[in-house]
């Protein structure tokens, strides 16, 4: 039987051989859904989805809901594997006063504490930031288990190519969970 694996908020970047799943009409995506409200997958039929830098523009409120979706889609041991923008690292440039870490430019933002929350907000698309135990938390509230935080390109699965749509290294909170 073939993995089935899922690409939950590929937008533009719909990947051959996944199952690309975007709220937006775009060439590529094979399934236009809001997953806050319903994936039409079966239950457990997924072996392991990416979610790369998607919770993050939900409500907060919303966001258990996704995480329901996800959950009922993959198969028992399957993984989950998000990509959020990592909160810590941002508050600890700033407390290092590292501008280079921000990719707001001076003409939006000039000061150090206008770059943090230009880009933690991100000109206002991003309505939840995340940090891993905040994460880990909503992850394990849906019934997910083995929450781990995981490098760019790491994987604490089997499935070696769940990290094949791993991106914005510099920004980013690698998170896995099993169901």
């Amino acid at each position: 039987m073939p993995v089935s694996r899922l690409n939950i908020g590929c937008g533009l970047n719909p990947v051959p051989g996944w199952i690309n799943l975007d709220v937006r009409e775009h060439q590529g995506v094979d399934l236009r859904c809001d997953l806050r409200r319903y994936l039409p997958l079966a239950d457990r039929s997924v072996d392991y989805a990416v979610a790369i830098h998607v919770l993050q523009d939900m409500a907060w409120a919303d966001i258990p809901a996704a995480l329901a979706q996800m959950h009922r889609v993959l198969r028992p041991g399957a993984v989950l594997r998000l990509a959020l923008p990592d909160l810590d690292r941002a508050i600890d440039a700033y407390r290092r006063a590292d501008t280079a870490y921000f990719y707001v430019p001076d003409t939006d933002a000039r000061s150090l504490g206008a770059k943090l929350v230009t880009q933690m907000v991100w000109y206002g698309s991003v309505r939840t930031p995340f940090t891993f135990d905040f994460a880990e938390e909503l992850l394990v509230n849906a019934g997910f288990t083995n929450v781990a935080r995981c490098a760019f390109r790491e994987t604490h699965s089997a499935h070696t190519h769940i990290v094949d749509l791993d991106n914005r290294e510099r920004e980013s909170l690698f998170v896995e969970a099993v169901k």
